[in-house]
């Protein structure tokens, strides 16, 4: 039996968005034409966007449908920072996503743009003060904030609300990537936007929809520069032919989120809800790592973290040793972002959190999701041990030169 403990790379599909995936698919008619067949699909497609904007407290006007989060915070990020032009300052937190963090690069390489990277606590979060500082420093110049909702590899959530408002008093546009939170808190764009939040990028394969659609949710009186020219679709921000099946499978993993969020509002049903069932299975992944392996380290905010996620180090250890001692044992983890896989570097996030090169080098990141019951949790707890001792043994890989 193999475990998957994964679900922050990619959760698996809903049965339900499966089923509406594959009869939407055999739907003809491109929702751009005016004969019956086109309009017939720009209803599924008007319809789905709708549900999608219900599940983040927007307008479905708000809605771009994109090709995956990657392409949302591209556009948010590239659109904002065109728009504003001519300046030229982008704040970004340390622990951002590579979607993040590689925009943002190639802006300053290729486009002029100042990157200035605002440090982290020990826990992960944003130096607020820090923010504030490089914001006062010139703030006619700075084109945008871009901060994460919940940090992808730690869990820690982030206080989104603070960063909007030292923004919104400045006249800054804020970009939010809400791709690790969407599904497991809840994200409401109207409260975001009123806060000062200008654009926010969610992606549908990590709540149960399929891979290849994203969304950026940009409030209706924010300006970007498209990346993508043709058609003028969708407020002329994303053009392209879009995805109808897709779009469809989306919105029945994003009405789950919305079923999830009703319920938690309930006296009576909060007890039940899919968020209280995650932390008390994260809660035991915590536990029990302590047990079986005393000197393994949890990062991240203790509490104020994502209901799903688990993030160690293991001093004196390989993560990745771990992680593929623990997948020959039949339990699949990761050691950060399934972005960065298969990359030997120790952890951007630890390094911003202010971690050794070699403490950032024994991190394993442990998320559960719909699928993951206690019997997984009991499989990861039982064959840690052993893997731990094997990797100990292992040690920490020497270096290549200049890498």
């Amino acid at each position: 039996m193999v475990v998957y403990l994964d679900h922050a790379a990619t959760t698996p599909m809903l049965p339900a968005a499966i089923a509406a995936y594959a009869e939407a698919m055999s739907v003809v008619g491109n929702p751009a034409s005016v004969h019956s067949q086109g309009q017939n699909a720009k209803r599924m497609l008007e319809e789905s966007r709708e549900i999608v904007a219900t599940s983040l407290a927007c307008d479905p006007i708000e809605v771009v449908f994109t090709g995956s989060g990657t392409e949302a915070i591209n556009l948010g990020i590239k659109g904002l920072f065109w728009a504003r032009a001519p300046r030229r300052r982008i704040l970004v937190p340390g622990g951002e996503h590579h979607a993040t963090l590689d925009t943002v690069e190639w802006l300053a390489q290729h486009d002029g743009a100042i990157v200035e990277w605002i440090p982290l606590d020990h826990e992960g979060r944003i130096d607020l003060g820090a923010l504030a500082d490089a914001i006062a420093r010139d703030p006619l110049d700075v084109a945008l904030v871009s901060v994460i909702m919940a940090n992808n590899e730690v869990g820690t959530l982030e206080p989104v609300a603070e960063v909007a408002a030292l923004a919104a008093a400045n006249g800054i546009p804020v970009h939010v990537d809400a791709v690790a939170a969407y599904g497991y808190v809840p994200v409401d764009f109207r409260t975001l936007a009123a806060a000062g939040v200008s654009a926010l990028s969610v992606s549908a394969h990590k709540v149960g929809g399929p891979v290849g659609i994203g969304a950026l949710v940009l409030g209706r009186a924010t300006t970007v520069e498209p990346l993508i020219h043709g058609g003028g679709q969708q407020r002329k921000v994303r053009s392209g032919t879009q995805d109808v099946a897709a779009a469809v499978s989306f919105a029945v993993a994003a009405s789950a989120i919305t079923v999830e969020q009703r319920a938690a509002r309930q006296p009576e049903g909060a007890g039940g809800t899919e968020t209280v069932r995650l932390t008390a299975l994260r809660d035991r992944v915590i536990a029990g790592v302590a047990l079986v392996a005393p000197g393994a380290v949890l990062n991240g905010d203790p509490t104020t973290r994502l209901p799903g996620n688990a993030h160690f180090s293991f001093p004196g250890c390989e993560g990745d040793s771990l992680l593929f001692l623990l997948d020959a044992a039949g339990v699949s983890v990761s050691t950060g972002s399934a972005c960065q896989a298969g990359v030997p570097e120790p952890s951007h996030v630890l390094r911003a959190m202010g971690r050794s090169e070699v403490e950032s080098r024994g991190a394993l990141r442990i998320t559960l999701g719909h699928t993951s019951t206690d019997a997984d949790v009991d499989a990861l707890l039982a064959a840690l041990p052993a893997a731990h001792a094997q990797a100990l043994v292992a040690g920490l890989a020497d270096r290549v030169p200049g890498h």
